[in-house]
């Protein structure tokens, strides 16, 4: 399994929309890096939801529901889209200010590359992240949407 973040403004679409959806399509994204990174994703991989420009904070876990296919707000078939669904809120919302100063997480590509609207997060990174939103699962603990 692979770990990711993907961004948006909580005015444009929010993690609590997602929620209230269960399922949405990612859709819109017009970045190259990202692109790949669509691409790449496989059924199951992780994702942290960032909301991006108001609040700057990771809040919740979605999960790859639909690998990339040709994205339906896009001319022609190089722009592609995944779907996904929430998994669970983190139980504190991980702010940028905390990602920038802890120094596990100064490599991140939310750190490197801010800009970029879907990216990697390495294993460490995905832990790391978890541990400062107080969402570490414990052994028999279910992923669980809340």
């Amino acid at each position: 399994m692979a770990y990711w973040l993907i961004k948006s403004e909580p005015g444009a679409y929010s993690w609590d929309q997602l929620r209230k959806e269960g399922r949405t399509v990612w859709s819109g994204i017009r970045n190259y890096a990202a692109r790949l990174n669509l691409r790449a994703m496989k059924l199951g991989d992780e994702i942290f939801f960032y909301h991006s420009n108001e609040g700057l904070n990771i809040v919740g876990i979605a999960r790859v529901c639909r690998t990339a296919y040709p994205d339906p707000t896009a001319e022609g078939k190089d722009w592609v889209a995944v779907d996904v669904e929430p998994v669970r809120s983190l139980k504190k919302p991980v702010s940028l200010e905390q990602v920038k100063s802890d120094q596990r997480l100064r490599k991140m590509e939310l750190v490197r590359i801010g800009r970029l609207s879907v990216s990697k997060v390495t294993p460490a990174e995905w832990k790391a992240v978890l541990e400062l939103g107080g969402s570490l699962p414990g052994k028999n603990e279910a992923h669980i949407i809340g």
